[in-house]
C-alpha cells in the first residue's frame, strides 16, 4: 500500500502544478481582458477532486482493499495516460490552458493537438483518471461515486465552457 499512498500524493503534487499553471495564466488572461464564466461551479470542482484524492486513500486504508495485479496494473496505465493527456492540453493552449473558464476577446479556438480530436480532451483526462486512480487499489466504491459526481459536475461544467467559447469574441479596441 505504501507505493499506492505515493501515487496518490504525486497525483496531489501534479494537481497542484496544474494550479500554478493556471493561476499564472489566469493574470495574463485577466490582463488581456479576460471575463470568467462559471464561478459559481468552481469550488464545487475543487471539493470534488480534492475529495477524491482523500477518498482513494481513505477507502483502501478503511477497507483494507487489495492490491489485484489483473486491475491495479491497466488502470496504473490508465492513470499515467490521463496525466500525459492532460500535459498535452496544458502544453497545445499554452497560455490559454486554465482550470477556469476564461474567455480572452479576440483569441482564436485553438484546433490543434487533441483538439483536434475532441473539443474537450481534457475532460477526457479526468474522467478517466477519476475511474482509474482508486481502481488501481481496488477503491471501487470511491471510483464510482466520484464518477458519478463528476459526470454531474462535467454537465454544468462543458455546457457553460461551451456557451462562453461560442460567444463571438471581438477584439478589443
Amino acid at each position: 500500500m505504501p507505493w499506492y499512498l505515493l501515487l496518490v500524493a504525486a497525483v496531489g503534487l501534479e494537481r497542484l502544478a496544474e494550479l500554478v499553471v493556471a493561476r499564472r495564466n489566469q493574470q495574463r488572461s485577466l490582463a488581456r481582458g479576460a471575463r470568467e464564466y462559471g464561478q459559481g461551479h468552481y469550488p464545487v470542482m475543487v471539493v470534488l477532486h480534492t475529495s477524491l484524492l482523500v477518498a482513494c486513500v481513505a477507502e483502501v486504508v478503511l477497507a483494507d482493499r487489495p492490491f489485484i495485479p489483473a486491475l491495479g496494473v491497466p488502470m496504473l496505465v490508465l492513470v499515467l495516460l490521463a496525466q500525459a493527456l492532460r500535459w498535452w492540453c496544458i502544453r497545445t493552449l499554452g497560455d490559454a490552458w486554465n482550470t477556469r473558464v476564461l474567455v480572452v476577446p479576440g483569441a482564436e479556438l485553438v484546433a490543434g493537438g487533441p483538439y483536434r480530436f475532441l473539443r474537450h480532451p481534457n475532460y477526457v483526462a479526468v474522467v478517466v483518471e477519476i475511474v482509474a486512480l482508486p481502481l488501481v487499489h481496488s477503491a471501487w466504491l470511491t471510483a464510482v461515486v466520484f464518477s458519478v459526481a463528476n459526470a454531474a459536475l462535467l454537465t454544468v461544467r462543458i455546457r457553460c465552457e461551451n456557451a462562453a467559447l461560442d460567444q463571438p469574441r471581438p477584439a478589443i479596441a
